[in-house]
């Protein structure tokens, strides 16, 4: 198999951020093919980053978006492995800078087993990917907040409710909010996930 090293897409502040959010995109259960910029689940969340850039770049807040070498999940540890690449990035341009995840589908499943890396203050999940036994180890003293709709027939918002009151066992704070009648893909009522991506992540980002 190609060996290929994960992307990430970086809108910066001018000045040193005071903090970075990092975005991992969706997707499957299953797939080597490897994620370009064609990928419909990396170009949703990149609409996603153009859209919430500016208000964070106001606030000091640079925002990363990493793209997964591969398209599957796959058991989980290739994920994993890129998504610790990029909080290494991190580390080693702006030192100990505090970083809010912010995932959508799988790539809040991701976020939530690398929430345990020092920078890391806390999980924002739009539409998460958090089955039954999904392990809440790693938000050990971090904050989550996930998002669900009601028309979601991708992910389970059952599911994502259940994760949160097992993650509030560990977590700092383990909320979550129905987002109404929405589905999985973040397109139908953009603004409003918009608007829950940015202010969790400030919620989490002053509550540090």
């Amino acid at each position: 198999m190609t060996t290929v090293e994960p992307h990430l897409t970086r809108y910066d502040t001018s000045a040193r951020p005071g903090a970075v959010v990092l975005m991992l995109h969706g997707g499957k259960e299953r797939g080597h093919e490897l994620v370009d910029g064609r990928s419909l689940s990396w170009r949703r969340t990149a609409w996603m980053q153009r859209e919430i850039a500016r208000p964070f770049q106001e606030a000091g807040v640079s925002s990363w978006l990493l793209r997964f070498t591969r398209r599957g999940w796959n058991g989980g540890a290739d994920r994993i492995a890129d998504a610790r690449a990029a909080l290494a990035d991190v580390r080693r341009e702006l030192g100990d800078v505090p970083v809010v995840l912010l995932g959508h589908s799988m790539g809040a499943r991701t976020a939530v087993h690398v929430a345990d890396d020092a920078n890391v203050v806390g999980v924002v999940g739009l539409a998460p990917w958090l089955p039954v036994g999904e392990s809440v180890d790693a938000l050990r003293g971090k904050r989550l907040h996930a998002a669900h709709g009601s028309r979601d027939r991708i992910t389970s918002a059952r599911a994502t409710r259940a994760y949160v009151q097992r993650a509030a066992q560990v977590a700092v704070s383990a909320e979550f909010e129905d987002v109404g009648p929405l589905g999985h893909y973040l397109l139908r009522g953009r603004d409003r996930w918009n608007a829950v991506a940015l202010e969790q992540t400030f919620r989490m980002l002053r509550r540090h």
